[in-house]
């Protein structure tokens, strides 16, 4: 399945937030929407999802118009994970990642043997089958996201918009959730994440795209694209890049001498 934009401009009535944007993501990538506070991540997402409709350009899932799509079959193509939430009700673990089922249920019908074996194959992928009967308001933020991330794969769509998966987490959850979004690549999985962390798009993308005043500044693998000069220019602060000899490669921003 592939989810390709093309010139696609997306906002709300009066206020045009990006323009010209085309990308495309394939089964198996992780494409990652790397960019600042208010530079349109939320709000390309929504349009990608049909949440929004397009100014511009279009938005093509599995090779059709996503406005030629009801809202089931792109629910049936596309799953989403949101940023990390509190529901109002103390739902156990099992009935959130249940709701992803939705898509596949009929008006008024209730999940039957398949549903419940998508439910408890998704925690188990994921590695949160013990918190199943748990209540969701008492886990950690780490696994409530995973629990989200759980209920977009029992949706069973081959491809996954995630906002922000890793925020207002601590360091150890965000590489978490980080390490389960490889591992679903790796299952064949298409996902196109945001993030507000250069390190989060080394540490798992297999492209960027670098998004700047509404449009996006370049686009490619994560070694090319996130440069020095780049980030700077988005950013507005000086940063360096090191590869450390593991292969893994770090950003880290330039803060100035100390004061004394």
């Amino acid at each position: 399945m592939r989810l390709e934009a093309r010139d696609l401009a997306f906002g709300y009535p009066g206020n045009l937030v990006g323009r010209d944007v085309s990308l495309a993501l394939e089964a198996g990538e992780i494409l990652c929407l790397l960019g600042p506070n208010g530079s349109g991540k939320t709000t390309m997402f929504k349009t990608l999802l049909g949440l929004l409709p397009a100014k511009g350009g279009e938005v093509r899932v599995g090779g059709e118009p996503l406005g030629a799509l009801s809202r089931r079959e792109i629910a049936r193509r596309m799953a989403y994970v949101p940023q990390a939430h509190a529901p109002p009700f103390p739902f156990a673990v099992r009935d959130v990642v249940m709701m992803g089922r939705t898509a596949r249920l009929g008006p008024f019908e209730s999940p039957g043997r398949a549903d419940h074996e998508a439910v408890e194959s998704a925690l188990a992928l994921l590695g949160i089958a013990a918190l199943a009967d748990v209540e969701y308001t008492r886990i950690s933020g780490g696994q409530r996201q995973l629990a989200l991330v759980a209920r977009a794969l029992a949706q069973e769509a081959p491809l996954m918009v995630m906002d922000e998966p890793t925020a207002s987490l601590d360091f150890g959850n965000q590489a978490l959730v980080l390490r389960e979004v490889r591992n679903l690549a790796r299952h064949g999985f298409g996902i196109i994440l945001s993030t507000h962390d250069p390190d989060h798009a080394f540490a798992c993308a297999s492209q960027v795209a670098l998004l700047h005043e509404g449009g996006i500044l370049a686009q490619g693998p994560p070694d090319e694209v996130l440069t020095p000069a780049r980030l700077e220019a988005v950013y507005g602060i000086a940063v360096s890049i090191e590869r450390l000899a593991s292969g893994q490669t770090l950003c880290a921003p330039d803060l100035g001498a100390p004061a004394l």
